[in-house]
């Protein structure tokens, strides 16, 4: 065997070596994935996210992922004729449009990736919050920030989650299935609601007491003057965060991921963390290393 294909093998042993402390410490262990961005429009990435999320299944990691779909949804929203609005970085959303949600969410984007990551070899369950009324919720009013005061707006169908039946997930875990999961809830007389994908994965990450919420963006992480590329925050408080979000510094869609993840620690996961979802195999990077990637958000330092 030739001296350069030699060591080109030792490398992808010592990779291997290197992954084995943490594939122990994860083993069982749950991490929630939310998935969307630009790794959800990228072919590339996508596949790349497949693949980690499927390798973490395979070394005995339990993975969740929560998937958003906000282009698509668009995208069929300008086939009906809709505008689409958005409030506090939520989409606002009238009856004829959360069917048309509905469809994109389930029917389409869900359908797409349970496929693809089953080809790879996963063993992934397409799921929304009607399954077994999985996700349950009520009408969410937007918090919009305007001159550090902070008003309610009512978006329409637009909903927050109030239960989670951990105990279908925990089912589907248990015997080595990937929950795929579109961000619909169903309200107290049957009613669709489209939820924010973030606030869905921050919910879950909790009432399940996941070791992670992974949640995947298009940007390297949270700064504190995203003007300054020198204010990176690798690590961020919940009281950072608040100050960050009222000062605007933090807005748009940030604003529901750093929300989600505050709401996953509180709910009881172990940790949290904002990654850039535009570098491949940044999954794998994060669980599989002490320094991690992106933007970690903590109670207290």
């Amino acid at each position: 065997m030739e001296e350069k294909n030699m060591n080109e093998l030792l490398k992808k042993a010592e990779v291997l070596i290197e992954a084995l402390p943490y594939i122990q410490r994860f083993n069982r262990k749950i991490i929630v994935v939310k998935y969307g961005g630009n790794a959800m429009e990228n072919e590339g990435l996508k596949d790349a996210v497949i693949s980690d999320l499927v390798l973490l299944r395979l070394v005995g990691i339990n993975v969740v992922m929560v998937h958003g779909g906000g282009p698509e949804i668009t995208a069929q929203m300008v086939k009906a004729g809709k505008k689409t609005q958005f409030v506090g970085g939520l989409r606002v959303t009238d009856e004829e449009s959360v069917g048309i949600t509905e469809m994109a969410l389930v029917g389409k984007i869900n359908t797409d990736l349970v496929g693809r990551l089953n080809r790879l070899g996963g063993k992934a369950v397409g799921l929304n919050g009607k399954d077994d009324n999985l996700i349950q919720a009520r009408k969410h009013l937007a918090d919009v920030y305007e001159n550090g005061e902070v008003n309610l707006v009512d978006i329409g169908y637009v909903g927050t989650v109030e239960h989670i039946n951990t105990e279908l997930l925990n089912v589907l875990l248990d015997n080595d299935f990937i929950p795929v999961i579109a961000p619909t809830g169903v309200g107290a007389t049957g009613e669709t609601y489209n939820i924010n994908a973030d606030s869905v994965a921050g919910e879950i990450a909790g009432a399940l007491k996941a070791e992670k919420l992974l949640v995947l963006t298009d940007v390297k992480g949270i700064y504190a003057d995203y003007r300054d590329e020198s204010t990176f925050l690798s690590t961020m408080t919940f009281e950072k965060a608040q100050e960050l979000i009222i000062k605007g510094n933090i807005d748009g869609g940030m604003i529901p991921k750093v929300k989600a993840c505050i709401t996953a620690l509180s709910g009881g996961a172990k940790k949290a963390q904002i990654i850039d979802g535009r570098a491949e195999h940044s999954i794998l990077m994060e669980v599989f290393s002490d320094e991690g990637v992106g933007t970690e958000v903590v109670k207290t330092l």
